[in-house]
């Protein structure tokens, strides 16, 4: 081993060397101090200190080598070689004298007006000081850059108007002294101190990960200060534009280019990419990618328009070193990256652009991607967009993917068209991404209580909404009508998913029976209380959840009927599941501050109950969607356990599904296609199959009994990308009422099964 460093330290002194003459000396290079106790070498991933340089060379895929080489001038870490090759090949340099850029922006965090609603509906009349402290950080309505605010739905929003002082921008800057490398496993991570960004203070990271072109570059750094709402803009600054070019293919999947040249700009051009992807092609020595992390880079909106992820800029000149210059040889340089706009760019939606959620002292992950390789653009490409599988849910045998809560206002559109058969492009996008299974909601509800009544023409609305679900469905493509009940009888607000038609209005004064014949539509439900709710659902095979827990009208629920008898009916299936109402950037798990422990939490409140547990459905909340949104990386999907889509007229196998349990929920770059509790007893065994594309980084066994939740973490650090691994995990169910496993990669994506309590028969989806 000794005698293989060695070797590798002098190869790359000399490449350094050869570097350091053909480009001439950095500004002010500082020896590079880094502590290497928690770094060792392997073969395929090796870092090396030379002097003033830190190497890093690593096996990638596809026959591929990649090297780092950092330095730190004045204070700023500094890549000072990126280079890649085939194995074999001669290096070749994609970027030289590059260096980390990172913009924030942050304003601050107000509670959603919705939020307030659901509280006075739990009986929470006052928003003190420690109501909103706790209630602050899931808001749906919230713009906190749009200044003053006060368009129609940024009312929505607790504590108009906004002021131009609460918006803070910073770039980071650095004062690096040195460096600090670790391994695990297959993961190589360089940590550079001192950084500074607005707020914010903390490191810059660099990870690697063998086996993988994959180089993660981020910011981890905390605040101090309370109601932070940011977003934030990374990517590379100082590449030479002599031999490059960008690439990218625009929202109708076209192919585009930018030679440089012209004047340079005065601030970041956008760019609305398809895949959120933007790739720099440097002549014959290869290409770097730029893109988000997949999922978790996005916080909940009502549209998934895409907003331009993108950006590059050209910048003024610079020399040899990192300051602008007009010395004759200087050369032309510019930057990209990835970026999240300030603003939506439909008016009547600027009320809810939330921004992620920073609590004080947490360490928040500013990450951006990129993917190096020795290839062409349009191989580098095609590389990146095999992570999520061209932007598709994989299709898994024996499953079918479902999309639940989608606010694309179905029935009122087609009744505005007089027509079941006009168009609706949104099913046409949601088709293209995947989805055999879509439930659009249409909303339903007055408010103000049961004596209150829906217009007879809702049901002219939901004829549509049944008759065009019929007409948009094919054999693997089925339209799922789905109502929301707000100001629902219940309290906050109800999804129904239907097993088959049914009419239904919200109202019922006194005297008016529940079940009245309709000349047209046959039977007609008249809802006005729990009671008639449930004795409907429980009749016509109708399952209920609850679109968005503890955010929104549903701030406060369903904590606050957990001990009602209509939430313990099995009827009442689940809640939704759908990050970014509230996404903390320091979360290891997607919408682990909000949704996770509510899952874990109600399968406590209902562990020695008969009834099967509470579930978790993958939702929207998206009100339209076209080809060229961002419908993949919105949401998550729901795996449902079954062989066929079924006709729109009978849709009650999904039903039995959803009320099994039978399914689980994935980003779509995490599967577990295989899961079982097996054996009997104490002695159990928690059996999986996961595959996924970039490396996983743990799976986890969670579980309860019945008052509190524990896990144990199993670290897949070793697992490089695009794997597949059978688990089999000894389980000791002494004391434990219900388990559930979970696996998530080095992007936060993740898959998640549904509880199985184990005292009642397993479900398996094996």
């Amino acid at each position: 081993m000794k005698r293989h460093l060695l070797v590798a330290a002098l190869a790359l002194l000399g490449a350094a060397s050869g570097y350091m003459r053909g480009a001439g000396a950095l500004a002010a290079i500082s020896p590079m101090n880094c502590t290497l106790s928690g770094y060792q070498g392997a073969s395929g991933l090796t870092a090396v200190v030379t002097g003033d340089s830190l190497a890093v060379t690593w096996d990638g895929d596809r026959n591929q080598e990649l090297r780092l080489r950092f330095v730190i001038d004045n204070g700023t870490p500094t890549i000072a070689e990126l280079a890649a090759r085939k194995k074999g090949a001669a290096w070749g340099t994609l970027a030289s004298n590059v260096t980390p850029e990172f913009r924030v922006v942050s304003g601050r965090r107000r509670m959603d007006r919705e939020a307030e609603e659901g509280l006075e509906e739990n009986g929470v009349k006052e928003i003190t000081p420690d109501v909103f402290e706790a209630y602050q950080w899931d808001p749906f309505w919230d713009a906190p850059l749009n200044v003053p605010g006060g368009m129609p739905d940024d009312r929505r929003t607790v504590g108009l108007p906004r002021k131009p002082d609460e918006i803070h921008r910073a770039t980071a800057a650095y004062k690096a002294d040195g460096c600090d490398v670790k391994t695990d496993r297959t993961h190589l991570t360089v940590t550079f101190p001192g950084v500074s960004l607005g707020v914010f203070a903390g490191q810059l990271q660099f990870t690697v990960y063998k086996g993988s072109n994959l180089i993660q570059q981020e910011v981890v750094a905390k605040t101090s200060e309370n109601s932070v709402a940011y977003k934030y803009d990374a990517g590379l600054k100082g590449l030479s534009t002599a031999d490059s070019r960008l690439t990218w293919r625009d929202l109708a999947n076209v192919r585009q280019e930018y030679l440089f040249g012209g004047a340079r700009n005065e601030r970041e051009a956008p760019l609305k990419t398809a895949n959120r992807l933007l790739i720099v092609e440097r002549g014959r020595a290869g290409s770097i990618a730029a893109f988000p992390p997949p999922h978790n880079f996005f916080w909940a909106r009502e549209s998934d328009q895409n907003l331009g992820y993108s950006w590059y800029r050209k910048d003024p000149s610079t020399s040899l070193g990192t300051s602008p210059s007009t010395a004759p040889g200087a050369r032309e340089t510019f930057a990209f990256g990835i970026r999240q706009a300030e603003n939506e760019e439909r008016e009547n939606l600027r009320g809810n652009f939330a921004l992620y959620s920073a609590r004080p002292g947490t360490m928040q992950h500013m990450p951006v991607f990129y993917y190096a390789s020795a290839e062409p653009a349009e191989a580098t490409r095609d590389a990146v967009l095999a992570f999520t599988h061209g932007d598709r849910y994989k299709p898994i045998p024996g499953y079918k993917t479902m999309i639940h809560h989608y606010h694309m206002n179905f029935g009122q559109r087609l009744m505005a068209a007089r027509s079941a058969d006009a168009e609706i492009v949104d099913l046409h996008a949601i088709r293209a991404a995947g989805i055999n299974i879509v439930s659009p909601v249409d909303n339903v509800g007055v408010g103000g209580g049961a004596g209150q009544r829906q217009p007879n023409d809702v049901l002219t609305q939901h004829e549509y909404q049944i008759e065009g679900a019929k007409r948009h469905s094919d054999k693997d493509f089925l339209v799922m009508p789905d109502h929301e009940f707000y100001g629902s009888v219940l309290g906050g607000h109800t999804d129904m998913l239907f097993s088959h038609p049914v009419y239904w209005l919200y109202g019922r004064a006194n005297g008016k029976p529940l079940v009245e014949p309709h000349p047209k539509y046959g039977k007609v439900y008249n809802v006005g209380s729990p009671e008639d709710l449930m004795e409907m659902v429980k009749a016509e095979d109708i399952i209920l959840s609850m679109p968005h827990p503890r955010t929104k009208n549903n701030t406060g629920y369903p904590d606050g009927y957990k001990d009602k008898w209509f939430f313990k009916d099995p009827h009442y299936a689940s809640f939704g599941y759908r990050w970014g109402m509230g996404i903390d950037r320091s979360e290891r798990r997607l919408c682990e501050i909000r949704c996770l422990p509510l899952l874990d939490e109600a399968s406590n409140w209902f562990a020695n109950d008969p009834a099967p547990p509470k579930y978790i459905m993958a939702i929207s909340e998206v009100q339209t969607q076209a080809p060229g949104d961002d419908i993949y990386g919105f949401q998550p999907i729901n795996y449902l356990k079954l062989d066929a889509v079924p006709a729109p007229d009978d849709t009650s196998s999904i039903i039995k599904v959803l009320q099994r349990g039978d399914y689980f929920i994935s980003t779509g770059e995490v599967l577990i296609p295989s899961y079982s509790v097996q054996g009997a007893g104490s002695q159990r065994k928690i059996v999986a199959d996961v595959e996924w594309t970039f490396p996983l980084d743990f799976v986890e066994v969670v579980w309860g009994d019945g008052q509190r939740t524990d896990r144990q973490i199993m670290s897949t650090t070793e697992a490089t990308g695009f794997g597949q691994r059978h688990f089999e995990i000894p389980f000791d169910a002494t004391g434990k009422k219900w388990v559930r496993f979970a696996a998530w990669d080095v992007a936060g994506n993740g898959a998640l099964v549904q509880p199985i309590k184990l005292n009642l028969p397993q479900t398996s989806t094996k």
